[in-house]
């Protein structure tokens, strides 16, 4: 017991911290554990299993027993989610130009199914708003997930009794419990997750595409540090980067890991709770980050077809090079909440450009091969801005009513830290 009160007293960072370090030195030593993977793959389970059940009970609960409280930061958040992912894949665009790659293809991966144009992109997400909610929710279709549960809490909002929604509220508090429960093993997890990595890939990734991931990388950091900070302190006139810092060590690193925006609801949730926003709002606007704030998968999009271009010797423009910019913004959108997501889209944006379906499929090959890094500093930027935004729009609200700001923004208003 005194083991339990003792790993539980100290700070999740240091025990994250310390599951990294000790996942990469067994996965250095030993290469064929069969347990230390497990952990970690039933932890990334266990979040992407529990996440839509929350996400669902969450916006039911406050949209039926809210009073609109959504208001302009509803708006507000969505225009920086949106602005946020434009400026990122017009940064990636013009880092293309800057820095150009070539990419040595491998063989073609397969997929079930590869959207070829934006249409059809867009037609994927229409339809897939109004598949089966109980589907919706067994396969993790957040798209499906959001719009059935706002379905859900208004009509209950109008129509149910107190007694139901002081129920809906309960199941939504049991969730978050477990999901408290789940995440507080997160060291565990991260550990058997560092320890597949390190034992099956090594270094590799780093000498056979090192450019191509530097330049991937690069970009994710440029947004991440520079872009999205400035977004908010043109929002909130305040210094951005305690806000963004936090957001980047609370969130980020249980997201490079984990590699889901999905699965990494529960801890953004946890998260907006600790910095003092309203549940009625972060409830919905997170998992709607999850699923519109794209920034790392516009990146990805924009700089990966620029790469098929440039591999296939073919001369692109810049203002088609822009266009591809706001095709990899929308396309972004429709990019599905789990690891590697934002890869199956790269054909759609090759096809811009006339690059063959095969050799697109080549290059979304050779995304995999990155993916190690690639999709866990993608994964890491999405999720961290969910939250810096949506506190960006509720702070922003605050300053304008004249509520104090909390202390780490210069305000004087007491934050969990």
């Amino acid at each position: 017991m005194k083991l339990i009160k003792k790993y539980n007293s100290t700070s999740l960072i240091i025990r994250i911290i310390c599951g990294l370090v000790i996942g990469i030195i067994l996965g250095i030593a030993f290469k064929d554990l069969k347990v230390i993977p497990l952990i970690g793959n039933m932890f990334v389970g266990s979040l992407k299993a529990i996440a839509p059940v929350l996400v669902f009970a969450l916006v039911v609960s406050s949209l039926s027993q809210s009073n609109n409280k959504l208001d302009s930061r509803f708006g507000l958040v969505i225009a920086l989610y949106m602005i946020s992912t434009l400026l990122a894949s017009l940064f990636a665009v013009t880092a293309s130009f800057l820095f150009p790659q070539t990419i040595t293809l491998t063989e073609a991966a397969v997929a079930d199914a590869v959207p070829t144009g934006v249409g059809e992109v867009l037609e994927n997400l229409v339809l897939s708003m109004v598949s089966n909610p109980i589907t919706a929710i067994g396969s993790a279709n957040y798209i499906s997930i959001l719009f059935w549960a706002v379905v859900f809490g208004l009509a209950a909002k109008k129509l149910a009794n107190e007694t139901t929604k002081k129920m809906m509220s309960d199941i939504a508090e049991v969730i978050s419990a477990i999901v408290r429960w789940i995440i507080n093993l997160a060291p565990f997890g991260i550990m058997g997750l560092v320890y597949s990595n390190v034992a099956s890939n090594g270094l590799a990734i780093f000498t056979d595409y090192g450019k191509l991931l530097i330049l991937l990388v690069g970009c994710m950091l440029a947004v991440a540090l520079i872009i999205d900070p400035l977004i908010a302190a043109i929002v909130l006139r305040r210094n951005p980067y305690p806000l963004v810092f936090r957001c980047l060590k609370e969130s980020g690193i249980t997201a490079f890991f984990t590699r889901s925006s999905a699965a990494n609801i529960p801890v953004n949730m946890e998260l907006c709770e600790k910095l003092g926003l309203d549940r009625d709002m972060y409830s919905v606007s997170i998992p709607l980050g999850a699923t519109i704030n794209m920034d790392g998968a516009a990146i990805t999009i924009a700089v990966m077809a620029l790469a098929a271009a440039n591999t296939m010797g073919i001369h692109v423009s810049f203002m088609t090079a822009i266009v591809l910019a706001f095709i990899a913004t929308l396309a972004a959108c429709g990019t599905s909440g789990v690891a590697g997501g934002s890869l199956l889209l790269i054909p759609m944006a090759c096809s811009l450009f006339g690059v063959d379906a095969n050799v697109a499929m080549q290059v979304v090959a050779v995304g995999f091969v990155i993916g190690v890094v690639q999709d866990s500093v993608e994964t890491a930027l999405n999720s961290s801005g969910d939250v810096m935004f949506a506190a960006t729009a509720e702070y922003a609200k605050w300053k304008k009513d004249g509520k104090p700001l909390p202390k780490f923004l210069g305000g004087t208003m007491e934050t969990e830290i």
